[in-house]
């Protein structure tokens, strides 16, 4: 798999929660944070965001609204509408009332909640990605697509929706990257650097194995002060330094999704010693290998 997909497939944990939620102005919502990741699409009518020491933001049919954080945020009809309702399990899909019509489709997913990814946390907190003409097409037919399964279920809803909520994460984060590509800096640099995304490949792909920097570098066809000069300032950290954390990311990922032993999972991310890989993990991640496998058995209940 390509860098970004992969990174996806490390940090995702159960499975994503969506629906369809119509209200008649004046209407007023609470989203408090959640342990994962958010997102609102706007299907007709308009609306505001409204967050803490920020100016509102406007947000129309088509426009798709992403917390990387799960960050709380209020959404109303207008900026000055009361905020009276509060996302929860079980609460009505609608509410009429006497003013213009507004659908959303809200959603959550839930990510590893001991360790993300840099690639994720350096997202700002909203990532608004308005509805414009020919811009990110792929995006609008999965939000299209997503929409009529919600409003309409029919035969194979219950498969399709997951695998379009999937679809639509990676669409969204490709978008963001997409109008980010010239960036010098950052994840968004650093996906589009021939040398940075060589190095990222290969340590994606081959976890295991023993890298040395000069190894690395070779990979890249660039010396190592070029590499380690390039891939710091993009990614944030030497390279051998985030191939400790994607064998840690991967290592949970086994955890939460195999039934590989502890001693299997180690030799997959590159630990002959188990007692080294548990060492390695419970610095990572605060637990110890069996213990986070059994606590991430107990999924977190997100409301949208």
């Amino acid at each position: 798999m390509d860098i970004l997909s992969q990174t996806i497939a490390a940090v995702r944990t159960g499975a994503p929660a969506s629906g369809l939620f119509i209200r008649h102005a004046p209407w007023g919502r609470a989203y408090p944070v959640v342990p994962g990741a958010g997102f609102h699409v706007v299907l007709q009518g308009s609306c505001w965001l409204l967050r803490p020491d920020a100016e509102p933001l406007a947000m129309g049919a088509g426009d798709v609204l992403f917390m990387p954080r799960g960050a709380d945020h209020d959404i109303a009809d207008q900026p000055d509408t009361a905020i009276t309702e509060r996302a929860m399990p079980g609460e009505p899909r609608e509410i009429q009332g006497p003013g213009v019509r507004t659908a959303l489709v809200c959603g959550a997913y839930e990510l590893g909640r001991q360790r993300s990814h840099p690639l994720l946390d350096e997202l700002p907190e909203f990532i608004h990605l308005p509805a414009r003409p020919g811009r990110h097409p792929a995006l609008r037919s999965a939000v299209d697509l997503l929409a009529g399964e919600i409003a309409e279920p029919r035969l194979g809803t219950d498969a399709a929706i997951p695998a379009l909520l999937d679809t639509l994460l990676l669409y969204i984060l490709r978008a963001w990257f997409e109008e980010h590509a010239e960036a010098a800096s950052g994840w968004a640099g650093a996906l589009t650097d021939p040398t940075v995304a060589a190095v990222l490949r290969v340590i994606h792909d081959d976890p295991a194995r023993a890298w040395t920097v000069p190894e690395l570098a070779a990979a890249a066809g660039v010396s190592r002060a070029t590499l380690a000069r390039r891939f710091t300032a993009t990614v944030g950290e030497p390279p051998l330094s985030y191939l400790t954390r994607w064998r840690m990311l991967t290592a949970a990922r086994l955890l939460r999704e195999s039934e590989l032993s502890l001693a299997g999972v180690s030799r997959k991310v590159g630990y002959q010693s188990e007692f080294a890989f548990a060492k390695a993990f419970k610095r990572e991640y605060g637990l110890a290998p069996g213990r986070y496998r059994h606590a991430e058995e107990s999924p977190a209940v997100v409301a949208v």
